[in-house]
């Protein structure tokens, strides 16, 4: 009997750990939850939606330039689009300076267009400004370069300008008569305005640079000034000559004036006809 009583015992005990063991084992499975997968860390998503979000909230503001800061900015997409149309940089550099008044007139800031081109055949958006008539249709551009695309593509896409592109790519003075011969601008004085801002500002460099031929050498230097002045509100052609130091009959001559009446934002180019 005591032997049986043992035994007995002894089955009771390995019975109890036997289901002890298997609850253990279900409680295991239970509790694992299948892979753990490994996510990105809070830091790391927060610096990536600041970068994502700085892009989509910054907006660019109004920016005087001066001309210095014109020919930085503008002067390798011209250089490129010698490259490409074999359409000196010096010229394309300075038309745009001189038809957007250095980035600062009313058709650059409006729709960077920086080369005065009209709409003609053009399809895409548009903006209506005062030019030789009231109220004339310009091409509008949602950047800037796009704008000195398109002025590449109006002189090699134009018969009238065909003979231009006889003319070698480092002469910008046989240029900018060629531009005027072909009925470019109307403006008498436009080569001469042209010849005056290549020289002043030596943006014949840029041609010699994708020449890969020596810069040439060019004595006239006169003492850098702003190329245009916008007219605020009390400006009179007296007090803004005097200011730059040329004499009004100058003034006058040189932005084609027919009296001493101006308006607010009109932009003046102050260079004198003298200084070429």
């Amino acid at each position: 009997m005591r032997i049986k009583y043992i035994l007995l015992l002894i089955l009771a005990s390995a019975f109890a750990v036997s289901c002890g063991s298997k609850k253990k084992v279900i409680t295991k499975k239970k509790n694992d939850s299948g892979p753990r997968v490994e996510l990105p860390s809070p830091r790391e998503n927060t610096n990536q939606d600041s970068r994502i979000q700085k892009i989509e909230t910054l907006e660019p503001s109004p920016r005087r330039y001066s001309v210095e800061d014109y020919i930085k900015d503008f002067s390798g997409i011209a250089q490129e689009e010698m490259r490409l149309y074999n359409i000196p940089a010096s010229i394309t550099l300075a038309q745009g300076i001189l038809e957007s008044g250095a980035g600062q007139g009313d058709l650059s800031r409006r729709a960077n267009n920086h080369f005065g081109i009209k709409c003609h055949d053009w399809d895409g958006p548009r903006v209506y400004h005062d030019d030789d008539a009231r109220g004339e249709c310009f091409r509008k551009y949602k950047d800037a370069r796009y704008s000195y695309r398109d002025h590449s593509l109006f002189l090699t896409e134009r018969a009238r300008y065909a003979t231009l592109f006889d003319l070698s790519t480092d002469d910008y003075k046989a240029w900018a008569r060629g531009l005027r011969k072909a009925g470019y601008a109307t403006d008498r004085k436009y080569p001469e305005k042209l010849i005056g801002i290549i020289e002043r500002y030596e943006l014949y460099r840029y041609d010699a640079d994708v020449l890969k031929r020596p810069s040439p050498s060019y004595t006239h230097n006169p003492e850098p000034s702003e190329l245009t002045y916008r007219v605020e509100k009390g400006d009179t052609l007296y007090g803004i000559a005097k200011r730059h130091n040329i004499s009004v009959e100058d003034l006058q001559r040189y932005n084609d004036l027919k009296d001493e009446s101006l308006a607010v934002g009109q932009i003046l180019y102050i260079i004198s006809s003298s200084e070429f």
